[in-house]
């Protein structure tokens, strides 16, 4: 082909393919269109798929189309297409580029409508094909975990915590007296209780004189 003939920009299937890619990379930018199935569909049209997308003419960039449309009108297995056994038509179809998006869309909601445990699992936006959630698949905001203090040894004194007064010390485990009866304990330094003066005072004599 002569260089008039190159085109810089080519549609296939309403996607703007640059001419110059090869044709095998071209096609398979197009959605629903993977690398082996645009290299069967060039190898049963009889495209070379290392020539150039420009250079291509109506008529193929047309047979192309149609090939993607309706590959079974080229002999396409069924099993190479991406929707068999279509739940509305029961046909074997394979779709690109916004079909794709329509038909899940549809999926996803007869799922929810039949209160089926995909749907409920769509409508939370979990997981549906039982992947692990453990690790994974986490949405929202960042959540944290919360800083505790340091890990001391057993008997180290705490950070913080009231220090004991200088020359008290614990009190000694409850004596008990020969009664029975539990002595109050007492610690070091600290003052006996005053003792009752007022019954065993003697009275001065100014006082007996007042009498």
């Amino acid at each position: 082909m002569s260089s008039q003939e190159f085109r810089h920009i080519v549609r296939i299937a309403g996607k703007d393919i640059p001419g110059a890619k090869k044709t095998i990379i071209g096609i398979s930018q197009v959605k629903g269109m993977g690398y082996s199935f645009a290299k069967s569909i060039l190898d049963i049209l009889k495209i070379n798929p290392n020539s150039n997308v420009g250079f291509l003419t109506e008529s193929q960039v047309e047979e192309i189309e149609k090939a993607m449309r309706n590959p079974s009108s080229v002999n396409i297995p069924p099993w190479f297409l991406n929707r068999r056994k279509d739940m509305d038509s029961g046909n074997n179809l394979h779709l690109i580029t916004s079909d794709i998006d329509f038909n899940v869309r549809n999926d996803v909601e007869r799922e929810k409508g039949m209160n089926s445990w995909r749907g409920f699992r769509h409508t939370y936006g979990l997981k549906v094909r039982g992947q692990r959630t453990r690790t994974t698949g986490r949405k929202g905001g960042a959540v944290g975990v919360r800083k505790g203090g340091k890990v001391l040894p057993a008997g180290a004194p705490v950070e913080g915590a009231a220090a004991p007064a200088a020359g008290a010390t614990t009190a000694p485990a409850a004596a008990t007296t020969e009664k029975g009866a539990a002595a109050p304990a007492t610690t070091k330094g600290a003052a006996a209780p005053a003792k009752d003066t007022k019954s065993t005072a003697k009275p001065t004599a100014a006082e007996k004189k007042a009498k």
